[in-house]
């Protein structure tokens, strides 16, 4: 209501214009009835509280601050192992290299890496080998907003020069890598894939970029974002998916999705709001780990919602996922959403001693593409035939809940973008309603959306606390052809209602590619974990990759 109230005096220019029948009616905007008296009653009062909200609109807030409380995924009852243990990651396979060095983009990181340690081949030529590929591939895909060439070169023969001392860093050590476009390199543009900030350059390292430096990684390019972390078009365009190159990547991380699936980077660097690293994840035929919530420093990052945002890596197999995941995992000391809860990796996990568990429900969607379905079907039997017994899980009986933050959270980042009307210079031009619209929802409701969250994330832990790891559909598939005016929206399916209950909870989530559908393009499963669940999630995505062939294949580009 309060925003509603502002919106009419800003119009009319004076705190003395507020009457009560504005407020009477931004009241029913906002699904509340006040009788008259009642009002007249708090006229003065609201009148007080404009003119703070015109003081505090006067006020410069840097894009780094967040609000002072800190969202936490973990709920009364539930455990969580916070004891150090040493990485043991598989010993990789002594691979030669190929005479067409562009057949290196299908081995692994820890391939790649290998062939550096052992100086089998440079950083340098690697390097030069996947811009070489980027570049060229590049004016199919439209996965780049800035290409780091020279910097890339600087930290290549960087790399060299140090391993050539004796002084290597690990595995990650001269391999590069690509980074979504919101995330902040210093000296370079980093434009939020959007037409209000494609000249912006942010004086800061991301930390996540600071400390895949100092694992000796080689950034060769900022990869796009659909605009303000929405979408998969952004201020170039849109960003192709290398499958089916008439169709977009999915978004948000849009560019990470399309380079990793095209073999452009070894990995990258996505982040996820709600589906942004799933979602390409599983069109581009990649294999993409959203983290628990605060398990990778924030910090230099663009914000969309400060409780449900997460950074994390996109690779072509599971373990090149914990192998990125151990560099970028450690705390920095100013994302206070981030608590002392170790990321744990053994590739000699026991397989039988972790419980495995799937949505029965969702993978009875039938309103999905068939061919999904049919992979899905065959995913779960090769899990069985792993040695694995599946259990079936039950979907928690709530309603489907919209809590609210990412509208609400986004429109604080981006309120200075409409204060200062750049909004008119967004490449997408229906963001800024949108942005506009969370103007409208009262505080209390807020607030309230977010009890709601809490009671579903205690229901859905409670539906999965007899696994320590669970497979679901993607929401694979479902198009439902949109609504006339004024009509309701087709109901979710239990595909749907779990991923949007499993994202507002920050569950951990592992999409990789299952099969591939008639026209040639991937299909994708999921798997998650509770809360700082990743070691067991990416011990049974693990097993499973290892056993299928569906990641060593490159699109025909």
């Amino acid at each position: 209501m309060p925003g509603v109230l502002w919106a009419q005096v800003a119009e009319q220019g004076s705190s003395a214009a507020l009457t009560a029948n504005m407020i009477k009616a931004a009241a029913t905007l906002s699904g509340l009835t006040f009788t008259n008296e009642e009002c007249e009653a708090i006229l003065n009062s609201v009148k007080q509280s404009l003119g703070r909200y015109r003081l505090l609109r006067t006020v410069k807030i840097p894009n780094d601050v967040a609000p002072p409380f800190y969202f936490s995924p973990v709920v009364s009852g539930m455990q969580v192992d916070s004891t150090p243990a040493p990485l043991r990651f598989s010993k990789p396979a002594k691979r030669p290299v190929p005479a067409n060095l562009e057949d290196l983009a299908l081995y692994s990181v820890a391939e790649l890496g290998l062939l550096i340690k052992t100086r089998a081949i440079s950083s340098e030529a690697l390097t030069r080998m996947y811009f070489g590929r980027l570049h060229r591939l590049n004016e199919k895909l439209n996965c780049v907003v800035t290409f780091l060439d020279d910097l890339a070169l600087a930290q290549a023969k960087q790399a060299d020069a140090e391993i050539a001392a004796g002084k290597y860093r690990g595995p990650l050590h001269g391999i590069p890598w690509g980074a979504k476009d919101i995330i902040a390199v210093k000296g370079h543009k980093t434009t939020w894939g959007s037409g209000a900030y494609k000249d912006q350059v942010i004086d800061q390292d991301a930390t996540v970029v600071t400390l895949l430096r100092e694992a000796g990684a080689v950034l060769i390019a900022k990869l796009t974002t659909g605009e303000l972390a929405g979408g998969d078009v952004w201020f170039g365009g849109r960003t192709n998916n290398p499958w089916k190159l008439d169709v977009g990547a999915s978004g948000s991380s849009a560019g990470p999705g399309s380079a990793v699936g095209a073999g452009c980077v070894p990995f990258a660097i996505g982040t996820e709001t709600s589906g942004s690293i799933l979602g390409p994840s599983a069109r581009c035929g990649v294999t993409g780990l959203r983290p628990t919530f605060g398990r990778v420093s924030r910090v230099g990052v663009m914000a969309l919602s400060w409780t449900q945002d997460r950074l994390g890596p996109m690779c072509r197999r599971v373990e090149d996922c914990a192998l990125v995941m151990s560099a970028i995992t450690q705390p920095d000391g100013l994302d206070l959403a981030m608590p002392p809860i170790p990321f744990k990796w053994d590739a000699r996990r026991d397989l039988k001693k972790i419980r495995v568990g799937y949505f029965a429900q969702a993978f009875g969607d039938t309103d999905r593409n068939p061919e999904w379905i049919k992979n899905e079907a065959a995913t779960l039997a090769q899990l069985r035939n792993l040695g694995l017994e599946l259990v079936p899980l039950t979907l928690p009986d709530l309603p489907y809940l919209d809590v609210l933050s990412l509208s609400v959270e986004s429109a604080a980042f981006f309120d200075e973008l409409l204060l200062t009307d750049r909004h008119k210079l967004l490449t997408v031009k229906t963001r800024a309603p949108r942005l506009r619209t969370a103007r409208l929802i009262p505080a209390v409701d807020y607030l309230q959306s977010q009890r709601l969250r809490s009671m579903m994330m205690s229901a859905l832990a409670a539906s999965t606390a007899a696994v320590d790891v669970y497979v679901a559909p993607y929401s694979s598939g479902r198009i439902d052809p949109p609504a006339p005016p004024g009509a309701p929206q087709a109901p979710q399916n239990f595909t749907q209602q779990h991923n949007q209950m499993a994202n507002l909870a920050c569950y951990p989530a592992l999409a990789l590619p299952n099969g591939f559908a008639t026209d040639g393009s991937p299909t994708s499963i999921t798997f998650l974990a509770r809360p700082y669940g990743e070691s067991a999630l990416l011990a049974v995505a693990k097993a499973y990759q290892d056993s299928t062939p569906f990641h060593l294949k490159l699109p025909p580009l």
